[in-house]
């Protein structure tokens, strides 16, 4: 089958560069590009802190989980995933059985820097550069089980996206539909 119909779901942690990695596999496969924390904002017609604020993290997993699945039914698109999407029950094997999941993985050193000051990011809000660091080493011990069940896993430190994508696209090729 080729790759260009099948949906490739980009995993990580947030600074892993999954939106900016989906748009340029987007772009080399002819795809559509799928961000599901932008579908889950649309759907609730509100940011995602503002999801936090009235429904907790609670509400939010349980919106992101609807909005993931409904994904997965989809075929020919590039989604990028939410950090935390792949770590909710069955999501991984969900995703793993209808596309490519692929695991971008980075150093934490690298997240701190590419999350900045965590605007925006409800899970590192009010917290300083070291409180940052330590919830995403926290998040990471949590989440990379979950991520490591991914078909591919690469690197994206100190890497642009476009070679990224790049070797996603040529590695991709070679997992079993």
């Amino acid at each position: 089958m080729a790759l260009a119909s099948r949906t490739v779901f980009l995993a990580g942690l947030m600074g892993a560069g999954k939106s900016s990695v989906a748009r340029e596999l987007a772009k080399l496969l002819g795809a559509e590009v799928v961000d599901s924390d932008e579908v889950v904002q649309r759907e609730a017609g509100m940011k995602i802190a503002e999801i936090f604020a009235a429904e907790g993290e609670a509400g939010f997993r349980a919106r992101e989980r609807a909005a993931v699945v409904a994904l997965a039914e989809r075929g020919g698109v590039v989604v990028a995933l939410g950090g935390g999407a792949l770590a909710q029950p069955g999501v991984a094997e969900l995703l793993t059985a209808r596309g490519v999941v692929v695991y971008l993985r980075a150093r934490v050193g690298t997240l701190v820097r590419r999350v900045g000051s965590g605007a925006g990011r409800p899970l590192l809000a009010g917290l300083d550069e070291a409180g940052r660091l330590a919830k995403l080493r926290e998040l990471l011990a949590a989440r990379e089980p979950f991520y490591r069940k991914a078909q591919l896993i690469v690197d994206t430190d100190n890497r642009p996206p476009r070679k990224i994508a790049l070797e996603i696209a040529e590695r991709a090729r070679e997992v079993a539909p």
